[in-house]
């Protein structure tokens, strides 16, 4: 005679259709103040601010700002008929991505390209202009309710700086 034994298997865990759903984290917003400052040794010579929104949580998007010139640059020989032209922007870009609040803080992705002409240089000379430019990129933790420098450079030609700040402050 044979014995067949069987086993039977218990679940303990309760099944997928009963178990809560996945709370997604609240959504919050928070206003970005960017202040692009040139500095003359420690002298504010000018300062331009650029706010934009952005919120975190899911699903998160990011914020741009683009503002500038675009300055055309003709490309083909001098005499060609067929003219030809490249555009430049310049100006200030700054993105913004994956905003996560920490407490007191908020982190964020920032990408800043700040580029102009000098003073005094003709854009409309034979020659093609010259641009100063300004490019970082970092991920920042910011105090929210503080002003903070993301990023700061010096001016290659003279003893001035770049900067560029942040204020995050929530929006109620």
């Amino acid at each position: 005679m044979r014995w067949t034994t069987a086993v039977l298997v218990v679940c303990l865990a309760s099944p997928m259709w009963a178990q809560e759903p996945v709370k997604e984290p609240e959504m919050k917003y928070f206003k970005l103040d960017f202040v692009v400052k040139e500095l003359d040794e420690a002298r504010t010579v000018s300062s331009r601010t650029y706010s934009a929104m952005v919120a975190t949580g899911r699903p998160s998007r990011g914020c741009s700002i683009r503002t500038g010139t675009r300055l055309p640059i003709q490309t083909s020989p001098a005499g060609n008929p067929n003219v030809q032209v490249q555009y430049y922007d310049i100006g200030v870009n700054i993105d913004c991505n994956t905003a996560t609040e920490m407490g007191s803080q908020l982190s964020l992705v920032v990408t800043a390209d700040v580029s102009s002409l000098p003073a005094g240089r003709e854009a409309n000379s034979t020659l093609p202009p010259v641009v100063r430019q300004n490019r970082w990129t970092g991920n920042v933790v910011v105090p929210i309710g503080k002003a903070t420098t993301l990023f700061s450079s010096d001016d290659l030609d003279s003893k001035r700086k770049m900067q560029l700040e942040l204020t995050v402050n929530p929006v109620k």
